[in-house]
């Protein structure tokens, strides 16, 4: 998986600002239809 930057350091996947988890998954932050970042959503997410 290429290099992702994540600053969310709450997640336990965050690993010095960048995401180790084996798979992302991005959704739709209660929109039908995604036109700018705030409209998405890292479901991938999970707190330490």
């Amino acid at each position: 998986m290429p290099d992702i930057k994540c600053t969310v350091t709450e997640c336990e996947h965050n690993q010095n600002v960048k995401c180790a988890a084996p798979m992302i998954q991005v959704d739709r932050n209660g929109t039908n239809k995604a036109l700018k970042s705030d409209n998405t959503k890292c479901e991938t997410f999970k707190n330490k």
